[in-house]
């Protein structure tokens, strides 16, 4: 009886953790596009520099003054050698992305950014010359058709805004093969992450948005008519920014990774729908039908992942046979980009 309520206890959190990191995920993207879309707010450099700042703070009282989390600690010369490179592209991942979504709908993007996984894989390949078993190239055949049909139906198609979203993507496959290498022999949570690479990125990117939109985001402050309710619009984006990164760091404890996977690509499908219900952009049956082709094909590209990784050491090697079982996989989860 008792194993029976840990059981049902522990399905119940699990929900509950999905849940929770559904709605703070859906709803700081939907709350970016309204800023850019009905708050006339167009300016993605500033608004990701908001959220860098959001989550920076957010992530010192969570660490240094409620002691929620210990802070992992890290070498001085580390910070500048390995996680200030770490941060200049996270930094640039975050802003392409806010970037896109200034350009193209919540649907749209959400579907290339599902194309995720496909980078990471090239990338790997063509650089780092890693092998991959052929049941992962196969995977990622319905990403990469579910993406092309997406992009021909597409009736918002904005080409600077497809870009931003496609370079976004390599930007994270980048993001998650450094932090193979240089954090190496750190094992950072998604709190801890936020807590060195948020100064870094708020540095980096402050002088490029006074520079580039500092004009434009005064001359907004002194036309807009409902200023107030609208900064604090944009101002809790910010704060929702960083709820997220605590959400990430409670659903990985709570789920297992098939889970993970799975919810995540629901995610992308609650983030579609949320999305065409308040903003009502037009989605034709072929793109819907694209959407869903990719997202199958990411939920594949997970469970395949999965299967491979739970091969044994042990098991007898063929000459297609890679040498060993990290030969197989791809670096790290790809749904962690969804921080800041």
């Amino acid at each position: 009886m008792e194993e029976t309520r840990l059981c049902q206890w522990s399905v119940i959190r699990s929900l509950l953790a999905i849940i929770q990191w559904w709605g703070f995920n859906v709803t700081v993207i939907v709350m970016n596009k309204w800023i850019f879309q009905k708050l006339d707010f167009k300016f993605p450099l500033t608004v990701s520099c908001i959220h860098f700042i959001c989550s920076a703070i957010g992530a010192y009282t969570v660490i240094k003054i409620l002691k929620l989390k210990p802070l992992i600690t890290v070498e001085p010369e580390d910070r500048w050698r390995r996680i200030f490179p770490m941060s200049f592209v996270f930094c640039i991942n975050i802003v392409l992305g806010n970037v896109s979504l200034r350009y193209i709908p919540v649907s749209f993007m959400q579907t290339i950014k599902s194309f995720t996984p496909a980078t990471t894989v090239v990338l790997q390949w063509l650089v780092w010359r890693k092998y991959f078993d052929w049941r992962i190239w196969c995977s990622l055949i319905p990403i990469v058709g579910g993406i092309l049909l997406t992009s021909v139906t597409e009736l918002s198609f904005n080409m600077l805004g497809f870009c931003a979203a496609l370079f976004g993507c390599l930007a994270t496959s980048t993001k998650t093969i450094l932090a193979e290498s240089l954090l190496h022999g750190y094992k950072f949570d998604s709190i801890n992450t936020v807590y060195y690479m948020a100064p870094f990125a708020t540095m980096i990117l402050a002088v490029p948005a006074v520079v580039l939109e500092g004009n434009g985001v005064i001359e907004w402050l002194h036309t807009h008519q409902t200023l107030v309710p609208s900064l604090i619009i944009i101002f809790s984006s910010g704060v929702l920014a960083f709820c997220l990164n605590f959400s990430i760091f409670y659903v990985i404890h709570s789920t297992t990774a098939v889970t993970f996977n799975v919810a995540g690509n629901l995610k992308v499908a609650v983030a579609v729908l949320v999305s065409w219900m308040i903003f009502k952009n037009p989605i034709p049956a072929l793109n819907a039908v694209g959407c869903g082709i990719t997202l199958v094909g990411c939920t594949f590209y997970g469970y395949v992942r999965h299967l491979l990784s739970q091969q044994l050491p042990g098991t007898p090697r063929t000459p297609r046979t890679p040498r060993g079982r990290m030969e197989l996989l791809p670096l790290v989860n790809d749904k962690l980009d969804d921080k800041v």
